[in-house]
């Protein structure tokens, strides 16, 4: 019984301490973004990708399935889908580049220009967390969130 107060004791005076010892490890830093030079090659790997088409397609597809399932009519519809913008997911494609050097970027954008077969299917789909973004801004876009900022 002692030892069981020693111990509840020794609780009580480590629970009032550790609080005030430990802080929270919040971050306030932006996501990792590639250089200016970089940036460049990211825009033309956009564009030799046809992303910005995808880009806009699978958000006007995530927008019309929720106009059918909620019975929107055609003036939400519409002023949702003019909230489609790829400017403000760019941030997330660009930070998906931001680890890759220039000449494995240029090695990556002759590739998409060379082969035909990127035209036509994305093969930036294929990154796992820049799928996850998409699909959480094309959620954002159906909420509404974006109907303010222009």
């Amino acid at each position: 019984m002692k030892n069981l107060k020693k111990y509840a004791f020794l609780v009580l005076v480590l629970s009032m301490f550790i609080p005030s010892v430990c802080t929270s490890q919040t971050s306030a830093a932006k996501a990792p973004m590639p250089s200016q030079q970089n940036t460049i090659i990211v825009n033309k790997i956009i564009e030799a990708t046809n992303y910005k088409t995808y880009f806009v397609d699978y958000c006007l597809s995530k927008v019309n399935e929720t106009a059918s399932k909620e019975n929107w009519n055609d003036q939400k519809t519409m002023q949702i889908t003019e909230t489609i913008n790829f400017k403000n997911f760019r941030d997330a494609v660009y930070n998906m580049f931001a680890f890759y050097n220039e000449v494995e970027l240029e090695t990556l954008l002759k590739a998409y220009e060379k082969d035909s077969a990127y035209q036509s299917t994305n093969a930036m789909t294929t990154n796992k967390v820049l799928l996850n973004n998409l699909d959480i801004y094309a959620r954002d876009v159906v909420m509404g969130k974006y109907l303010n900022i222009k």
